[in-house]
């Protein structure tokens, strides 16, 4: 589920559509979480579906740390790509803003720890060298995106958080723990799907590719 205090807006041509926040939401946030409604596919499911329906579960889905795709219900789906997002993943099914999020600005996830199934390139950005996506990014971004969302968590318990009741009940003691500083948090690596033998065939593409 979506931060309610969130619309799906037209960007531009470029990006088509995109989540925008409607009121000030500050860092440490919970913007969206994994709840009842939203649908997992495993590969197996996604494979018996006809073309029409693989598309766009390909194209909406992202992948969680066992391979499955996962379908959200509302606007979390639209959310863009940035390789420097406002909304980090965590290892507790929910996503938090790693700095205030104004009025009118989209809320981004960097697609490179979202479990892509292959490699694409995104639009130019600022203060970035990363121009294209890897299913393998989260193996060697991690340490950035935990020093962001440890920096979150500490405001985590002084901001309204009108997500909360998703927590999902295996991760509340966790979570309360962090925000109050006692325990550590586990690493954005542990959102990784491990599927050597899919990048091994994305890597080879790829040098195909260029050397074509």
């Amino acid at each position: 589920m979506i931060h309610p205090k969130t619309e799906l807006r037209f960007i531009n041509d470029k990006v088509g559509y995109g989540v925008v926040a409607t009121e000030f939401i500050p860092k440490g946030t919970i913007t969206w979480a994994y709840d009842q409604l939203d649908r997992s596919f495993t590969p197996a499911d996604i494979e018996s579906l006809d073309r029409v329906y693989k598309d766009i579960l390909h194209k909406y889905c992202y992948r969680d740390s066992k391979g499955n795709y996962v379908l959200c219900w509302d606007n979390s789906r639209f959310v863009n790509h940035s390789f420097n997002s406002n909304c980090i993943s965590t290892a507790y099914n929910f996503e938090l803003a790693v700095r205030d999020i104004h009025p009118g600005e989209e809320l981004t996830d960097d697609y490179g720890y979202l479990n892509c199934l292959e490699p694409f390139v995104c639009l130019p950005e600022q203060d970035t060298s990363r121009t294209c996506v890897m299913p393998d990014d989260l193996l060697h971004f991690y340490k950035e995106w935990d020093n962001k969302l440890q920096a979150a968590f500490t405001y985590f318990n002084s901001v309204d958080q009108p997500l909360a009741f998703l927590i999902e009940p295996s991760y509340r003691y966790k979570v309360d723990a962090i925000a109050l500083g006692i325990e550590s948090m586990d690493s954005i690596l542990n959102c990784f799907y491990n599927d050597d033998e899919n990048l091994m065939i994305v890597k080879e593409g790829m040098l195909h590719s260029f050397a074509s």
